[in-house]
Protein backbone atom coordinates (compact mmCIF):
# COMPACT_ATOMS: atom_id res chain seq x y z
CA UNK A 1 0.00 0.00 0.00
CA UNK A 2 1.20 3.18 -0.84
CA UNK A 3 1.92 6.14 1.68
CA UNK A 4 -0.70 8.12 0.20
CA UNK A 5 -3.27 5.71 0.04
CA UNK A 6 -2.25 5.11 3.65
CA UNK A 7 -2.56 8.24 4.97
CA UNK A 8 -5.50 9.25 3.23
CA UNK A 9 -7.11 6.30 4.57
CA UNK A 10 -6.17 7.05 8.24
CA UNK A 11 -7.55 10.59 7.53
CA UNK A 12 -10.53 9.46 6.31
CA UNK A 13 -11.10 7.41 9.19
CA UNK A 14 -10.35 9.62 11.92
CA UNK A 15 -12.98 12.52 9.84
CA UNK A 16 -15.44 9.36 10.37
CA UNK A 17 -14.49 8.82 13.94
CA UNK A 18 -15.26 12.33 14.31
CA UNK A 19 -19.21 12.83 15.15
CA UNK A 20 -18.66 16.85 15.40
CA UNK A 21 -16.93 17.03 12.20
CA UNK A 22 -19.59 14.74 10.57
CA UNK A 23 -21.96 16.88 11.75
CA UNK A 24 -21.05 19.92 10.85
CA UNK A 25 -19.61 18.91 7.22
CA UNK A 26 -22.57 17.16 6.23
CA UNK A 27 -25.91 16.95 8.76
CA UNK A 28 -25.92 21.06 10.09
CA UNK A 29 -26.02 22.12 6.42
CA UNK A 30 -28.58 19.29 5.34
CA UNK A 31 -30.52 21.11 7.74
CA UNK A 32 -30.71 24.58 6.27
CA UNK A 33 -31.46 22.47 3.07
CA UNK A 34 -34.34 21.35 4.38
CA UNK A 35 -35.54 24.40 6.47
CA UNK A 36 -35.33 26.58 3.45
CA UNK A 37 -37.09 24.10 0.99
CA UNK A 38 -39.37 24.09 3.38
CA UNK A 39 -40.29 27.75 4.13
CA UNK A 40 -39.78 28.99 0.36
CA UNK A 41 -41.27 25.90 -1.39
CA UNK A 42 -44.60 27.85 -1.89
CA UNK A 43 -43.43 31.34 -2.23
CA UNK A 44 -44.50 31.58 -5.57
CA UNK A 45 -48.26 30.83 -4.40
CA UNK A 46 -48.21 33.51 -1.52
CA UNK A 47 -51.44 36.11 -1.66
CA UNK A 48 -51.54 38.97 0.15
CA UNK A 49 -54.58 38.91 2.85
CA UNK A 50 -56.97 41.59 1.63
CA UNK A 51 -59.83 42.78 4.04
CA UNK A 52 -62.91 44.20 2.09
CA UNK A 53 -64.61 47.25 4.04
CA UNK A 54 -68.15 47.26 2.58
CA UNK A 55 -68.93 48.22 -1.07
CA UNK A 56 -65.57 49.01 -3.12
CA UNK A 57 -67.07 49.77 -6.55
CA UNK A 58 -63.18 50.12 -8.06
CA UNK A 59 -62.72 46.58 -7.43
CA UNK A 60 -66.49 46.04 -9.67
CA UNK A 61 -65.41 47.37 -12.40
CA UNK A 62 -62.42 45.39 -13.00
CA UNK A 63 -61.92 43.49 -16.32
CA UNK A 64 -62.39 39.83 -16.43
CA UNK A 65 -58.46 39.57 -17.34
CA UNK A 66 -57.85 42.34 -14.36
CA UNK A 67 -60.54 40.44 -11.88
CA UNK A 68 -58.30 36.89 -12.63
CA UNK A 69 -55.00 38.74 -12.05
CA UNK A 70 -56.31 40.21 -8.77
CA UNK A 71 -57.61 37.18 -7.91
CA UNK A 72 -54.55 35.13 -8.09
CA UNK A 73 -52.88 38.46 -6.13
CA UNK A 74 -55.21 38.84 -3.12
CA UNK A 75 -57.23 36.70 -0.46
CA UNK A 76 -59.96 38.70 -0.04
CA UNK A 77 -62.41 38.80 3.14
CA UNK A 78 -65.48 40.96 3.03
CA UNK A 79 -66.54 43.04 6.39
CA UNK A 80 -68.25 46.12 7.38
CA UNK A 81 -66.74 46.89 10.39
CA UNK A 82 -63.70 48.86 9.55
CA UNK A 83 -62.56 49.40 12.62
CA UNK A 84 -62.39 45.63 13.01
CA UNK A 85 -60.51 45.53 9.80
CA UNK A 86 -57.86 48.14 11.23
CA UNK A 87 -57.11 45.88 14.26
CA UNK A 88 -56.78 42.69 12.08
CA UNK A 89 -54.01 44.64 9.80
CA UNK A 90 -52.23 46.07 13.30
CA UNK A 91 -52.26 42.51 14.57
CA UNK A 92 -50.88 40.86 11.79
CA UNK A 93 -54.02 38.83 10.38
CA UNK A 94 -54.26 40.48 7.08
CA UNK A 95 -51.92 42.80 5.04
CA UNK A 96 -53.83 45.65 4.12
CA UNK A 97 -57.40 47.21 4.28
CA UNK A 98 -59.45 48.87 1.72
CA UNK A 99 -62.48 51.24 2.01
CA UNK A 100 -64.02 53.39 -0.88
CA UNK A 101 -64.18 56.98 0.70
CA UNK A 102 -66.27 58.84 -2.41
CA UNK A 103 -64.25 58.29 -5.25
CA UNK A 104 -60.92 56.92 -3.68
CA UNK A 105 -59.66 54.08 -2.75
CA UNK A 106 -58.01 53.79 0.92
CA UNK A 107 -55.76 51.26 1.41
CA UNK A 108 -54.58 51.27 5.39
CA UNK A 109 -51.39 49.14 5.86
CA UNK A 110 -48.81 48.63 8.61
CA UNK A 111 -44.98 49.41 8.23
CA UNK A 112 -44.00 45.91 10.09
CA UNK A 113 -43.17 44.56 6.43
CA UNK A 114 -41.95 47.18 4.64
CA UNK A 115 -41.47 44.86 1.45
CA UNK A 116 -45.05 43.37 1.26
CA UNK A 117 -46.65 47.05 2.31
CA UNK A 118 -44.73 48.11 -0.79
CA UNK A 119 -45.55 45.51 -3.55
CA UNK A 120 -49.34 45.74 -1.84
CA UNK A 121 -49.73 49.74 -2.41
CA UNK A 122 -47.93 49.41 -6.05
CA UNK A 123 -50.62 46.08 -6.94
CA UNK A 124 -53.92 48.42 -5.82
CA UNK A 125 -52.48 51.08 -7.77
CA UNK A 126 -51.93 49.06 -11.01
CA UNK A 127 -55.26 47.91 -10.51
CA UNK A 128 -57.31 50.91 -10.03
CA UNK A 129 -54.95 52.50 -12.62
CA UNK A 130 -56.16 49.93 -14.86
CA UNK A 131 -59.25 50.44 -14.12
CA UNK A 132 -59.67 54.01 -14.75
CA UNK A 133 -58.20 52.81 -18.38
CA UNK A 134 -61.03 50.39 -18.82
CA UNK A 135 -63.71 52.75 -17.98
CA UNK A 136 -62.51 55.88 -19.99
CA UNK A 137 -62.10 53.06 -22.59
CA UNK A 138 -65.78 52.20 -22.39
CA UNK A 139 -66.50 55.98 -22.30
CA UNK A 140 -64.62 57.07 -25.33
CA UNK A 141 -65.58 53.61 -27.15
CA UNK A 142 -61.83 53.22 -28.44
CA UNK A 143 -59.67 50.59 -26.71
CA UNK A 144 -56.18 51.33 -25.01
CA UNK A 145 -53.58 51.58 -27.32
CA UNK A 146 -51.17 49.32 -25.21
CA UNK A 147 -51.07 46.43 -23.18
CA UNK A 148 -49.21 44.28 -21.13
CA UNK A 149 -48.02 40.32 -21.61
CA UNK A 150 -45.65 39.18 -18.95
CA UNK A 151 -43.55 36.10 -19.71
CA UNK A 152 -41.05 34.25 -17.04
CA UNK A 153 -37.60 33.81 -18.95
CA UNK A 154 -37.07 30.28 -16.81
CA UNK A 155 -38.57 26.99 -17.84
CA UNK A 156 -42.10 27.18 -15.85
CA UNK A 157 -40.84 24.30 -13.82
CA UNK A 158 -38.51 26.18 -12.19
CA UNK A 159 -38.82 26.56 -8.12
CA UNK A 160 -37.21 28.35 -5.34
CA UNK A 161 -35.03 25.47 -4.08
CA UNK A 162 -33.56 26.32 -7.90
CA UNK A 163 -31.94 29.39 -6.55
CA UNK A 164 -31.45 28.50 -2.95
CA UNK A 165 -29.14 24.67 -3.30
CA UNK A 166 -26.31 26.26 -5.13
CA UNK A 167 -25.44 28.88 -2.34
CA UNK A 168 -26.18 26.40 0.54
CA UNK A 169 -24.04 24.34 -0.73
CA UNK A 170 -21.21 26.79 -1.48
CA UNK A 171 -21.15 27.65 2.07
CA UNK A 172 -21.50 24.02 3.17
CA UNK A 173 -18.20 23.68 1.21
CA UNK A 174 -16.53 26.41 2.36
CA UNK A 175 -17.35 25.91 5.76
CA UNK A 176 -16.07 22.51 5.77
CA UNK A 177 -12.70 22.91 3.64
CA UNK A 178 -12.16 25.94 5.82
CA UNK A 179 -13.01 24.46 9.46
CA UNK A 180 -10.63 21.53 8.40
CA UNK A 181 -8.03 22.84 7.46
CA UNK A 182 -7.62 25.35 10.66
CA UNK A 183 -8.15 22.26 12.90
CA UNK A 184 -6.09 20.20 11.35
CA UNK A 185 -2.93 22.44 10.88
CA UNK A 186 -3.42 23.93 14.01
CA UNK A 187 -3.72 20.47 15.79
CA UNK A 188 -0.75 18.79 13.88
CA UNK A 189 1.03 22.37 15.52
CA UNK A 190 0.40 21.57 18.83
CA UNK A 191 0.88 18.22 18.75
CA UNK A 192 4.21 18.41 17.24
CA UNK A 193 3.70 16.27 14.19
CA UNK A 194 4.31 19.09 11.85
CA UNK A 195 8.26 18.93 13.34
CA UNK A 196 8.00 14.91 13.20
CA UNK A 197 7.21 14.93 9.90
CA UNK A 198 10.10 16.55 8.67
CA UNK A 199 11.87 13.19 10.24
CA UNK A 200 9.53 10.70 8.76
CA UNK A 201 9.85 9.07 5.84
CA UNK A 202 7.49 10.27 4.05
CA UNK A 203 7.32 13.42 2.14
CA UNK A 204 5.70 16.21 3.20
CA UNK A 205 4.62 16.96 -0.25
CA UNK A 206 2.76 12.80 0.11
CA UNK A 207 1.53 14.15 3.70
CA UNK A 208 -0.16 17.38 2.10
CA UNK A 209 -1.59 15.77 -0.65
CA UNK A 210 -3.78 13.17 1.65
CA UNK A 211 -5.07 15.84 2.97
CA UNK A 212 -5.85 17.56 0.27
CA UNK A 213 -7.27 14.37 -1.66
CA UNK A 214 -9.60 13.49 1.74
CA UNK A 215 -11.40 16.99 1.32
CA UNK A 216 -12.11 17.09 -2.03
CA UNK A 217 -13.54 14.01 -1.37
CA UNK A 218 -15.81 15.71 0.99
CA UNK A 219 -16.51 18.27 -0.36
CA UNK A 220 -17.85 15.91 -4.00
CA UNK A 221 -19.59 13.87 -1.65
CA UNK A 222 -21.50 17.06 0.12
CA UNK A 223 -22.71 18.06 -3.57
CA UNK A 224 -23.49 14.77 -4.19
CA UNK A 225 -26.01 14.62 -0.90
CA UNK A 226 -27.26 17.74 -1.23
CA UNK A 227 -27.93 17.32 -5.19
CA UNK A 228 -29.65 14.30 -4.20
CA UNK A 229 -32.05 15.44 -1.44
CA UNK A 230 -32.86 18.50 -3.27
CA UNK A 231 -33.85 16.68 -6.31
CA UNK A 232 -35.83 14.01 -4.17
CA UNK A 233 -37.23 16.33 -1.48
CA UNK A 234 -37.81 19.44 -3.04
CA UNK A 235 -38.28 18.72 -6.99
CA UNK A 236 -34.49 20.35 -7.54
CA UNK A 237 -33.86 20.39 -11.66
CA UNK A 238 -30.21 21.26 -12.97
CA UNK A 239 -29.56 22.89 -15.87
CA UNK A 240 -27.67 21.22 -18.99
CA UNK A 241 -24.09 21.90 -18.17
CA UNK A 242 -24.55 21.61 -14.21
CA UNK A 243 -21.35 18.99 -14.57
CA UNK A 244 -19.36 22.34 -14.67
CA UNK A 245 -20.07 22.68 -11.14
CA UNK A 246 -17.68 20.00 -10.24
CA UNK A 247 -14.45 21.38 -11.65
CA UNK A 248 -15.74 24.55 -10.03
CA UNK A 249 -16.70 23.37 -6.32
CA UNK A 250 -12.74 21.19 -6.82
CA UNK A 251 -11.28 25.09 -7.09
CA UNK A 252 -13.76 26.82 -4.57
CA UNK A 253 -12.82 24.02 -1.86
CA UNK A 254 -8.58 24.59 -2.55
CA UNK A 255 -9.80 28.37 -2.24
CA UNK A 256 -11.60 27.60 1.35
CA UNK A 257 -8.25 25.56 2.34
CA UNK A 258 -6.17 28.02 2.17
CA UNK A 259 -8.86 30.41 3.81
CA UNK A 260 -8.76 27.84 6.75
CA UNK A 261 -4.60 27.12 6.78
CA UNK A 262 -4.87 31.08 7.26
CA UNK A 263 -7.21 30.95 10.32
CA UNK A 264 -4.88 27.63 11.76
CA UNK A 265 -1.77 29.91 10.89
CA UNK A 266 -3.07 33.26 13.06
CA UNK A 267 -4.23 31.08 15.85
CA UNK A 268 -2.42 29.65 18.70
CA UNK A 269 -5.13 26.77 19.51
CA UNK A 270 -7.00 24.21 17.57
CA UNK A 271 -10.31 26.23 19.49
CA UNK A 272 -8.82 29.19 18.32
CA UNK A 273 -8.07 28.03 14.74
CA UNK A 274 -11.84 27.21 14.41
CA UNK A 275 -13.16 29.95 15.69
CA UNK A 276 -11.40 32.29 13.16
CA UNK A 277 -12.44 29.76 10.39
CA UNK A 278 -15.77 30.83 11.20
CA UNK A 279 -15.26 34.66 11.61
CA UNK A 280 -14.17 34.65 8.30
CA UNK A 281 -16.29 32.22 6.50
CA UNK A 282 -19.78 32.99 8.22
CA UNK A 283 -20.59 36.85 7.66
CA UNK A 284 -18.77 35.95 4.42
CA UNK A 285 -21.88 33.61 3.83
CA UNK A 286 -24.75 36.45 4.70
CA UNK A 287 -22.82 38.61 2.29
CA UNK A 288 -21.97 36.38 -0.28
CA UNK A 289 -25.98 35.29 -1.15
CA UNK A 290 -25.80 31.83 0.19
CA UNK A 291 -29.12 32.44 2.43
CA UNK A 292 -30.44 35.31 0.53
CA UNK A 293 -30.12 37.29 -2.53
CA UNK A 294 -28.45 40.68 -2.53
CA UNK A 295 -30.40 42.40 -5.47
CA UNK A 296 -31.99 45.03 -2.98
CA UNK A 297 -28.84 45.55 -0.62
CA UNK A 298 -27.10 48.92 -1.09
CA UNK A 299 -24.65 49.29 -3.91
CA UNK A 300 -21.85 49.38 -1.73
CA UNK A 301 -22.27 46.28 -0.12
CA UNK A 302 -22.68 44.55 -3.58
CA UNK A 303 -19.30 46.07 -4.21
CA UNK A 304 -18.28 44.92 -1.08
CA UNK A 305 -19.73 41.67 -1.72
CA UNK A 306 -17.43 41.14 -4.92
CA UNK A 307 -14.60 41.14 -3.08
CA UNK A 308 -15.38 37.57 -1.38
CA UNK A 309 -14.44 34.40 -2.81
CA UNK A 310 -17.52 32.38 -1.90
CA UNK A 311 -19.51 35.12 -3.59
CA UNK A 312 -17.54 34.04 -6.91
CA UNK A 313 -18.33 30.73 -6.40
CA UNK A 314 -21.76 31.20 -5.70
CA UNK A 315 -22.06 33.17 -8.57
CA UNK A 316 -20.19 30.73 -10.90
CA UNK A 317 -22.27 27.57 -9.54
CA UNK A 318 -25.85 29.36 -10.13
CA UNK A 319 -24.61 30.02 -13.70
CA UNK A 320 -24.09 26.24 -14.78
CA UNK A 321 -26.67 25.05 -12.17
CA UNK A 322 -29.72 26.68 -12.56
CA UNK A 323 -29.35 30.14 -15.21
CA UNK A 324 -28.40 27.44 -18.13
CA UNK A 325 -25.40 29.21 -18.88
CA UNK A 326 -22.81 26.97 -20.60
CA UNK A 327 -19.89 25.65 -19.10
CA UNK A 328 -17.45 28.09 -20.01
CA UNK A 329 -19.37 30.46 -17.49
CA UNK A 330 -17.54 28.77 -14.78
CA UNK A 331 -14.11 29.40 -15.88
CA UNK A 332 -13.88 33.05 -15.09
CA UNK A 333 -15.41 32.09 -11.00
CA UNK A 334 -12.61 29.71 -11.53
CA UNK A 335 -9.74 31.96 -12.38
CA UNK A 336 -10.92 34.24 -9.53
CA UNK A 337 -11.03 31.70 -6.75
CA UNK A 338 -7.65 30.13 -8.12
CA UNK A 339 -6.06 33.74 -7.45
CA UNK A 340 -7.67 34.04 -4.07
CA UNK A 341 -6.32 30.44 -3.44
CA UNK A 342 -3.00 31.07 -4.27
CA UNK A 343 -2.56 34.58 -2.70
CA UNK A 344 -4.36 33.49 0.71
CA UNK A 345 -1.87 30.61 0.90
CA UNK A 346 1.05 32.92 0.41
CA UNK A 347 -0.16 34.97 3.34
CA UNK A 348 -0.72 31.76 5.70
CA UNK A 349 2.61 30.82 4.59
CA UNK A 350 4.30 34.44 5.38
CA UNK A 351 2.21 34.33 8.84
CA UNK A 352 3.10 30.89 9.44
CA UNK A 353 5.32 29.89 12.47
CA UNK A 354 6.07 26.31 13.85
CA UNK A 355 5.69 26.97 17.35
CA UNK A 356 2.92 28.67 19.20
CA UNK A 357 3.85 30.52 21.69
Amino acid sequence: MSAFRALSLAIVRGFLRDKASLFFALVFPLMFLVLFGGLLGDRSQSEVDLVQVGDVPVLDALSPEAAEAFEDTFAVTRTDDLDGALAQVRSGDADVAVVMEDDTLVAHFTLTDQVAAAVTQGALRAFVDGTNVAVLARETGSPPPYSLRVQQVEDDSLSTIQFVTPGLLGWAVAMSAAFGAAATLQGWRQSKLLRRLQLAPVSTRTVVSARVAVTLGIALVQMAIFLGLAAAAFGLQLSGAWWAAVPLLVVGTLCFMAVGLLAGALARTTEGAVNAANFMVLPMAFLSGSFFPLDGAPTWLQRLSDLLPLKHLNEGMLDVMVRGEGASAALAPMAVLAGFAVVITLLAARLFRWETV
